[in-house]
Formats: structure tokens, sequence, C-alpha cells
């Protein structure tokens, strides 16, 4: 039985639910999984040694990740890098599936360039739109960048891309990924 960490940046909750499939998939798949916000890892520090693998999620806003994902990554790339990894971003694009391919996503190709580690495994995962629970800035520049891309500007919306079978496969991945360790 393996032992996976599944990290995350999230700013509205999304990727915080996603990061929880995937450790919900991955206990049913008989193993164990931790779900820990990055942030949470300045009071409690990580116990890298064990862990067979780790996931790390952050979502995107305004074509960006938050800084502190930066700053975790640089902290902690030698960590993460000495087991097996996978990064996820989620993003409101990949509501296209064109857009879920990693060559086609400029948000994960911003990741790459601009990370101190470089992920082993990549995925990228749609996000959601969710304008009534944003503050109204978020929801005027959101829409705004939305009408410029043609996606979806009724401020009343809540639309969820997100393909919850594709988590749960990637729940699995994560746990293959993890096997390799046993070998």
């Amino acid at each position: 039985m393996a032992h996976i960490l599944v990290l995350y940046y999230s700013r509205g909750g999304h990727t915080a639910q996603i990061s929880r499939a995937i450790a919900d998939q991955i206990i049913a798949n008989g193993d164990q999984c931790d779900v820990v916000n990055i942030h949470d890892t300045k009071q409690k520090p990580i116990e890298w040694d064990k862990y067979q693998a780790v996931a790390l999620g952050a979502c995107v806003l305004y074509g960006s990740y938050h800084k502190s994902v930066f700053e975790f990554v640089s902290q902690h790339q030698q960590a993460l890098s000495n087991i097996p990894n996978s990064f996820f971003c989620v993003n409101v694009v990949a509501r296209n599936p064109e857009k879920r391919i990693p060559e086609n996503n400029k948000y994960l190709q911003k990741f790459l360039t601009l990370s101190a580690w470089k992920p082993q495994d990549v995925k990228i995962i749609a996000g959601k739109v969710d304008y009534p629970s944003w503050p109204w800035y978020d929801s005027l520049m959101i829409r705004l960048i939305m009408k410029m891309t043609d996606g979806p500007t009724d401020p009343t919306a809540i639309i969820d891309y997100t393909d919850w079978e594709d988590v749960k496969a990637y729940g699995n991945h994560i746990a293959k990924l993890a096997q390799v360790e046993f070998s």
C-alpha cells in the first residue's frame, strides 16, 4: 500500500474540491492519501520521506498562479523531485478540449517555464465559473476576459467544466506513479 500526498493551492475552493476527489480515488484503490493546502505546510512541515508519490495542483486566475505556488515549489523542489511527482493545473480555458493538451495550454506552459521544479508528469483539469461567489471585481474582470474568449458572461452563471470521471482517472494515474516507487 502506497502513501500519497496531494498538495494544492485553491483560491475559491474548487481546486481543493478537485484535490479531495483525487484523494478519494486514491483511497478507493486501497492506498493512503493526505490532502494538504500548501499554506498549511508553514505550520506543519511535510514529512516527505513517508510518501511514495506527490501531486501538486494549482488554479489559474488572471492568467497566472498565486506567487505562493512558485515560492512553495522553489523551497521544496528537491523533495518534490525525489519521489514520483505530478503537477495539475486547474483553469477555465480548459473548457475547450484542445486546451487540455499540455502543449496547447499556455497556463501550463507558463508554469513549466517559471517554476524551479520541473514535474515529471502534468495534467490539465477544466475549472469552474462561479460568478455569484466571486468578489465583484473578480467577476467583472473575468467576465471581460470571457467576452474576449467567447466564454460565458452571464453574471449569474455557475458552470462546472470539470470532468469528474477524468479526475478519478487522474487519481488512478497518481496511484500508479506511486507503484513505480515500490518497483
